[in-house]
């Protein structure tokens, strides 16, 4: 690169937060700190360097219904974010997932020289395949989580390229399970459960009642049974509200760098859709996926779902490995039901069939941040050589 490179960046809630400042401290290996950032993030992109143009948690709301009451404010937003890009014009924009609000910035963007690129790449192939118009229009080049979705895209003449799923990359040498119990006064001989409750307050909102009813259940048979519950500090003060009386003792774990040990000193798990789901199959914590939106997302959403499974694992391996209690499903009768034989032998028998999909995700060659940070400056060169006078 000839001058030092600007690099807007946009998350919008605490995992892309995550992908985002991995994605600064490889970019700014690679360019020998030659690099500048800007843009919307959260304590982890601004524990980087980067000064966020605004509270990254305003952007995380999710569902039909839900999103309702903050769309004039989130339009405004999009508008700020697409100004301050056009003033600053940046060598690339890179929108880490949060596609509805990424999309909406981009197709504001009046400046359409400035490298487009949006990293976790859409999956369409699940739900709402149509949206690819909007991708292929607004964005240069998609950065995927999954080896099988360059060859998905390219067949429908957009740019993507397969860097890896982060969570591989988690760094988890740290405190050990047992180490975790001590400082925290478990007993090594409780059952502990690893709840999570999401990084969104609607999903902590939603399945805190059905999750303490859960425990309840379990605690007839497992009198000890205490819960962990790593933790997001977007939601931290609701989770907190929300856990108040429960009827086990609650650790809740807001420190990202205590989260692998969190899961570590459980025996089993019980977590909202979502990347968590995989940390605990990283952890070696076989666990129950639940999840639950608004009757009326539901009732939209369902219809247009093109897979038979939402978690990960069960997806890559396409069969019921994790089970999955979703929307009417996920009450606390079947929840407990589906909890409770994974503190036995079942739960070892999750974790060996579900090693195969780990495996797919890519354990091999460079950390997925350092193959973004390659992409970004590739994608950033060759708009340069294209831009080059002879």
């Amino acid at each position: 690169m000839s001058r030092s490179l600007k690099i807007f960046l946009l998350a919008g809630e605490p995992s892309g937060d995550v992908l985002g400042a991995r994605l600064m401290v490889a970019l700014r290996e690679l360019t020998d700190g030659d690099v500048e950032f800007f843009g919307v993030g959260g304590p982890a992109m601004e524990g980087e360097g980067l000064k966020s143009l605004f509270p990254m948690g305003e952007l995380s709301v999710m569902g039909v219904v839900e999103i309702l009451p903050h769309v004039r404010k989130l339009f405004a937003r999009m508008r700020e974010t697409a100004d301050e890009i056009d003033a600053l014009t940046p060598d690339a924009v890179v929108t880490i997932d949060a596609p509805a609000f990424a999309h909406g910035v981009a197709k504001r963007i009046r400046n359409r020289g400035i490298p487009k690129i949006h990293y976790v790449a859409p999956q369409l192939w699940a739900w709402r395949p149509w949206r690819i118009h909007k991708f292929r229009r607004h964005f240069h080049h998609l950065l995927a989580l999954l080896p099988f979705e360059p060859e998905w895209f390219a067949k429908r003449n957009v740019s993507c390229r397969f860097v890896g799923h982060p969570v591989i990359e988690a760094d988890r040498t740290g405190e050990s399970g047992a180490a975790f119990r001590n400082s925290h006064d478990i007993a090594p001989d409780a059952p502990a459960i690893c709840v999570m409750l999401g990084s969104r307050r609607g999903e902590v909102a939603r399945l805190a009642e059905p999750f303490r009813e859960t425990l309840e259940i379990l605690r007839r048979d497992k009198p000890d049974l205490v819960a962990i519950l790593p933790t997001v500090p977007n939601v931290s003060d609701l989770v907190r509200e929300q856990t108040a009386n429960w009827p086990v003792p609650v650790t809740i774990v807001e420190d990202r760098g205590r989260k692998f040990a969190a899961m570590a000193a459980c025996n089993a798990g019980l977590a909202a859709s979502g990347t968590a789901t995989l940390e605990l199959a990283l952890s070696g914590v076989p666990f129950v996926v639940a999840y639950r939106v608004a009757a009326l997302t539901y009732f939209i959403a369902r219809p247009l779902m093109q897979v038979r499974f939402v978690n990960l694992i069960n997806l890559i391996l396409d069969r019921e490995v994790i089970p999955e209690l979703l929307q009417y499903d996920c009450r606390p009768d079947l929840l407990a039901a589906a909890v409770e034989p994974l503190f036995g032998e079942e739960g070892r028998r999750q974790i060996d069939a579900a090693a195969p999909a780990m495996t797919q995700l890519g354990r091999e060659g460079s950390p997925p941040s350092r193959r973004a940070a390659e992409a970004v400056l590739d994608i950033i060169k060759n708009a340069r050589d294209r831009h080059t006078p002879l």
